[in-house]
């Protein structure tokens, strides 16, 4: 018989269930376009996928906040006219991952840097939405809900609302920033290397996973 060491899961989205980088890309190279910036390739991923992108502009760019709220809000309005699902696909065996963790009676939730309409978007795309008993990604205005810290303390508030025994979390992310949040929220975090990250970034995870196979393993065990 199967079962879970863990009371309940949360997902990081954006590399880990969702490889969106082909409709993310696209769309950041108009923005770049647009304000006169050399574009991005597919290698600079890794600075855009994962981290707030409110944080990435001023960091990158040295955009004031102003700026980079104007820069987020241009990147959401191309986000809207694409749509949140268009070019993206979920990582081989992730979707049934999530569905039979939900089978074995798993409570999940996200836990996206992403905006949380967007998550919603993508979860009812790809089906997962049945599976889930939260979806928690960023705050609309990115600035009540905003940091990793702050979507997971929201997605265990949600799971314990629903009466989920919030006891034992793990989350599963593929950034430095997944391992800081869980840090400072005191959840350990199950780090995969399919996403867009360096192999660095993995340092303080709980666990490692290369393929969805060793990550089920570790989420799933014989009892």
């Amino acid at each position: 018989m199967l079962a879970s060491p863990f009371t309940c899961v949360l997902w990081d989205v954006d590399g880990t269930l969702v490889d969106a980088s082909e409709g993310i890309l696209g769309r950041l190279i108009e923005v770049h376009e647009h304000y006169g910036r050399t574009p991005p390739t597919r290698d600079d991923l890794i600075h855009w996928i994962g981290p707030p992108m409110f944080e990435t502009f001023q960091l990158r760019f040295g955009m004031t906040p102003e700026q980079a709220r104007e820069a987020v809000t241009h990147y959401r309005s191309l986000n809207k006219r694409d749509g949140t699902a268009r070019g993206a696909r979920t990582f081989p065996g992730m979707t049934e991952l999530v569905a039979e963790l939900h089978a074995l009676g798993v409570p999940q939730a996200t836990a996206s840097s992403k905006p949380e309409n967007q998550v919603i978007d993508l979860m009812d795309h790809f089906g997962l939405t049945p599976s889930l008993t939260a979806i928690v990604g960023a705050s609309p205005d990115e600035r009540s809900r905003a940091t990793k810290t702050d979507v997971i303390r929201e997605a265990l508030r949600q799971l314990d609302a629903a009466g989920v025994d919030v006891s034992r979390p793990v989350l599963v992310g593929d950034r430095h920033h997944d391992i800081a949040g869980g840090a400072e929220t005191g959840v350990p975090v199950i780090f995969v290397r399919w996403g867009f990250s360096d192999p660095s970034e993995s340092d303080g995870a709980a666990g490692v996973a290369a393929t969805p196979a060793e990550l089920r393993s570790l989420l799933l065990r014989e009892v």
